[in-house]
């Protein structure tokens, strides 16, 4: 039997466990990137391992989600890391050069390389056949040390494709419409590998964007083969030395199988407030738009921009429509303006936006109160907009221009004729906006530039074998990261400041629970099914952390976030029996016993000491991850490994 793409990857980096479905196993991390919302922590977490200088073929830092600088705080968190990337042998990416997954996919991704980052769309890079992996910032640190990446063995899924895209037909929809089959917890616990003849119809670009969406389904990632597309994409990059032709063995097997026939797709969008909850852009037409943004990983190549510009070439948008353009780096920016498609955007009344992530995490251009926003970004939570009240809708660049041109939802197949848009046969190459690192010898006495808003990681809590808390907060189904650790331009300032941030923790669903928490001293959280859903945030488990929060029990959680949970030092606890999450009550005083055992028995008991009631919890924890937790978490249990 052979070996299917997704196999041949795993088995070239494997370095502990066995490729069997739920068994843990160790790989090789060859590549790893960090943004500025995660990667501030991220250092920190290296710098307190002690190691010299990052072991990996490559790992870069980039700028592209703190832009906003409206104090000191954006601005020390950037010199810190370039200071940090200087020292320790990272490249650096300017602010303005671009958004990480973006310009990666267009300087350093490399089919057949394993690459993690300290940010959920990661996957991005499985655009070009890479096993791209969305990690938490502890995680990415003790990969950059030459450390051992840990997963369960996902699942592999093939969608097989046939077919190919009518006219105002885009990878979003194709990436929506999967999301509109399997969910946004459909992809737990797998890998998503997209292959048949209808891959060779998709660009680079649309292959990127059906990578990174495979985010919001849950999966551990998603990958297409490399192959002729793949090696004209690295050709125009000038990077045709890193090409390798891979794809799975004509007879390999997979766990499920998922057809999508092209021709039947149509334009799709997603409502408020989950991007699984996908309708037809005609069943929606004609609903009134307050404000379209056109940009974010998913959808800011110069592939994507061309087609809007031609698209709004010689029209204005509507009068009560303001439209936002971001595009996804320098390189498209620079793209734009050599063939006066920048003009086109700019003459029809849109706002361009920096190189950036903007507005799909809340830093900037936040929707008016009440506002219908449609946005080609990948998520559109509650309040992530940075308007509470916002209706944010997911969309394809073609449905966002069409919209913004009528000032209603539009089917962008009423538009007439498509514009021919082709990928170029060569990109503008310019990487002075990369910052080398120094050499080794250079790099001694180099010294890490640290601003006061820059505070030390939370103080680990060991495990200990009895847990006494009260149940602080109870919360449903499909709590994301943005629930429990809001982004927008008023918190993210804070990410290097983990005591300051914790004051915002949770308070979009409850805004007591920092001062109850902190006042606790020891607390648990209940939640609902795919609890943790989205970003791939630490900060959404060391604010928890700081606040005293020891366990989470929780129906089901996100891959991400469990693991950030154990990295942290917290338990993620999942109910044996489903029903028992409604005998609990905020408020409910808890009790654990034996807990060192019931991880070894891979059950506890969950005592409610508020009405005599128990609960069967589950606790299906890994040899590594039992010790993790006793050790207080990943970096303790780390600094005890190099002792």
């Amino acid at each position: 039997m052979g070996l299917n793409l997704t196999q041949k990857i795993i088995k070239a980096h494997l370095v502990s466990g066995e490729m069997i479905t739920g068994a843990e196993v160790g790989l090789r991390i060859d590549q790893t990137l960090t943004q500025d919302a995660t990667g501030t922590m991220a250092y920190l977490e290296f710098e307190s391992m002690g190691i010299p200088r990052v072991r990996t073929e490559l790992s870069v830092a980039y700028i592209d989600h703190n832009m906003l600088q409206s104090g000191f705080e954006n601005a020390d968190d950037h010199r810190y890391i370039q200071s940090v990337a200087h020292k320790y042998g990272l490249k650096f990416s300017r602010p303005g050069n671009g958004i990480c997954h973006q310009v990666h996919l267009e300087r350093f991704g490399i089919p057949g390389k394993t690459l993690i980052g300290s940010d959920s769309h990661t996957p991005t890079g499985g655009g070009i056949g890479m096993l791209a992996i969305g990690a938490g910032g502890l995680d990415v640190a003790v990969a950059m040390g030459g450390g051992t990446y840990y997963i369960t063995m996902p699942k592999i899924l093939k969608v097989n494709v046939t077919g190919s895209l009518k006219p105002f037909v885009t990878a979003k929809d194709v990436s929506l419409e999967f999301l509109r089959r399997i969910g946004v917890k459909g992809g737990v616990g797998k890998i998503i590998e997209w292959t048949g003849e209808g891959i060779k119809t998709l660009t680079v670009p649309e292959r990127a964007t059906i990578t990174n969406m495979g985010a919001e389904t849950g999966a551990t990632t998603s990958v297409f083969p490399s192959d002729e597309v793949t090696g004209q994409f690295l050709k125009a990059q000038g990077r045709e030395k890193d090409f390798i032709p891979l794809g799975a063995d004509p007879d390999a097997e997979y766990d499920e199988v998922i057809d999508i026939v092209l021709d039947d797709v149509e334009p799709l969008i997603a409502c408020p407030h989950s991007p699984g909850n996908v309708v037809t852009v005609a069943s929606l037409a004609g609903t009134k738009v307050d404000q379209v943004c056109i940009g974010s990983c998913t959808n800011s190549s110069l592939y994507d921009m061309r087609k809007a510009a031609a698209l709004l070439k010689g029209k204005t948008i509507a009068d009560g429509v303001s439209m936002s353009v971001s595009p996804g780096s320098r390189q498209v920016l620079s793209m734009l303006a050599e063939n006066e498609a920048l003009n086109d955007i700019i003459q029809s009344g849109a706002r361009l936006l920096e190189c950036g992530c903007g507005p799909c995490i809340g830093m900037g251009f936040s929707p008016n109160s009440g506002g219908v926003s449609l946005r080609t970004f990948n998520r559109n939570f509650e309040g992530r907009s940075g308007t509470k009240d916002a209706q944010v809708y997911l969309v394809s660049p073609e449905t966002a221009v069409a919209s913004a041109l009528n000032g209603v939802i539009t089917d962008p197949r009423t538009l007439g004729k498509m514009p021919e848009v082709s990928m170029p046969d060569s990109f503008r190459i310019n990487d002075s906006a990369i910052i080398l690192p120094l050499d080794e010898k250079d790099a001694v006495n180099a010294e890490v530039i640290k601003g006061p808003n820059i505070k030390d990681f939370p103080q680990a809590r060991p495990q200990t074998d009895e847990l006494n808390a009260e149940l602080i907060l109870k919360v449903g189904d499909n709590i994301s990261t943005d629930h429990i650790m809001p982004a927008g331009s008023k918190v993210l300032p804070y990410r290097s400041n983990i005591p300051k941030i914790s004051e915002f923790c949770f308070t979009v669903v409850d805004e007591t629970f920092p001062a109850r928490a902190k006042a606790a001293g020891s607390g648990i959280i209940v939640g609902g099914n795919n609890y943790g859903q989205g970003s791939s945030r630490e900060h959404a488990a060391l604010a928890p952390l700081y606040l005293g929060i020891r366990a989470v029990v929780a129906k089901s959680f996100a891959r991400i976030h469990a693991a950030n949970l154990i990295n942290a030092g917290i338990m993620p606890l999942t109910f044996s029996n489903p029903d028992d999450y409604d005998k609990l009550t905020q408020g409910d005083k808890l009790r654990i016993t034996d807990v060192h055992a019931g991880m070894d028995k891979g059950e506890m008991i969950l005592e409610n000491l508020s009405n005599g009631e128990k609960y069967a919890v589950n606790c299906s924890f890994t040899e590594r991850q039992k010790a993790m937790l006793k050790a207080g978490g990943l970096l303790e249990y780390t600094k005890n490994a190099e002792r």
